[in-house]
């Protein structure tokens, strides 16, 4: 009788592009040091058109990694293409020049063999930290989270059940492509548990997408960050209360986001201006009367008054 095979408990999602050898192995590696059955542990490496064939490299895994090549499209095309292939109950995605931290990490797969969780929340670290003590609470609606925290939405921040995502998928060509995702992915939770775990080492690299400061690459990401709001504002208009408040919030506290990004990135008091009659067109200006944090709060006003947005240029050294 032939034995139908084990769905893994979860599925690593690792794009990678031009990364250098070493960092995508200790990447995979980081995974294989867990404490998971071959049958537990599914890793997606998804080239996304590298000049080099990322798999030169990794002929130690080859039995152990599923490798998929495709034409460059880009971090949420790879991403998508993970998605399509994993088969795990929950997937994490890892970025190709980060790694897992294994002591908290552990911590988190625990939380989603023991409570049966649609989403665990983790921090990231620098190093192996074994002496402080994890801790977790939930579990709460995703829309409860929301409400009250301030989210952050690198997708390499958590573990998620795969079965939620239904249709969503990362929006191609996006720079911005977490911002929309993970707010939306959170809302479908409904048991969302929070670590102090510091589970994930994410490397600040020269010459990564983050770092990237040629002048059209930062004027897309402010585009495109532009864009998501307007995106999240129309999910947001007609969905059910609890989940419009939260959803709300987010969009709120990204458009404090994107002025400050238009205030620091583009040094133009017209440009900032030109921002703001835009967002008021889309009534996301002047931003909620709410108190979400100190600092939203003292942007908020600040921003709302040409003498207040010349002090924020000033303190940016703009001006």
């Amino acid at each position: 009788m032939i034995q139908e095979p084990k769905t893994p408990l979860i599925s690593f999602i690792i794009p990678a592009y031009n990364l250098p050898p070493s960092l995508l192995q200790e990447c995979i590696e980081s995974i294989m040091a867990l404490s998971l059955s071959n049958d537990d542990r599914e890793v997606i490496v998804v080239d996304d058109g590298s000049d080099i064939l990322a798999l030169d490299s990794l002929e130690e895994y080859r039995d152990s990694i599923i490798y998929i090549r495709q034409a460059n499209g880009g971090l949420s095309v790879a991403r998508n293409m993970g998605i399509r292939v994993a088969t795990g109950h929950y997937i994490q995605f890892v970025d190709g020049d980060d790694k897992l931290l294994r002591t908290a990490y552990e911590h988190c797969l625990d939380i989603a063999r023991y409570h049966s969780p649609d989403m665990v929340l983790f921090e990231s670290g620098r190093k192996e930290d074994v002496d402080v003590p994890f801790s977790y609470e939930g579990p709460v609606f995703g829309s409860e989270y929301m409400v009250h925290h301030n989210l952050k939405a690198a997708v390499w921040r958590y573990i998620f059940r795969r079965t939620i995502l239904g249709d969503l998928r990362f929006t191609a060509g996006s720079l911005k492509e977490d911002e929309e995702f993970t707010p939306l992915l959170m809302l479908r939770c409904s048991k969302v548990f929070v670590t102090n775990a510091k589970a994930y080492f994410y490397r600040n690299r020269e010459g990564s997408i983050t770092n990237n400061k040629d002048n059209r690459y930062v004027a897309k990401r402010i585009e495109d960050a532009e864009t998501v709001l307007y995106k999240l504002q129309t999910k947001a208009a007609i969905l059910p209360i609890a989940e419009r408040i939260a959803l709300n919030r987010r969009v709120a506290q990204l458009t404090m986001d994107y002025l400050y990004q238009i205030i620091k990135s583009t040094h133009s008091e017209r440009h900032l201006n030109d921002a703001i009659e835009r967002l008021r067109a889309h009534g996301l200006y002047p931003l909620p009367d709410n108190k979400y944090t100190k600092k939203y709060t003292a942007f908020r006003l600040l921003i709302s008054n040409p003498l207040g947005r010349r002090m924020l240029l000033l303190s940016s050294g703009i001006i």
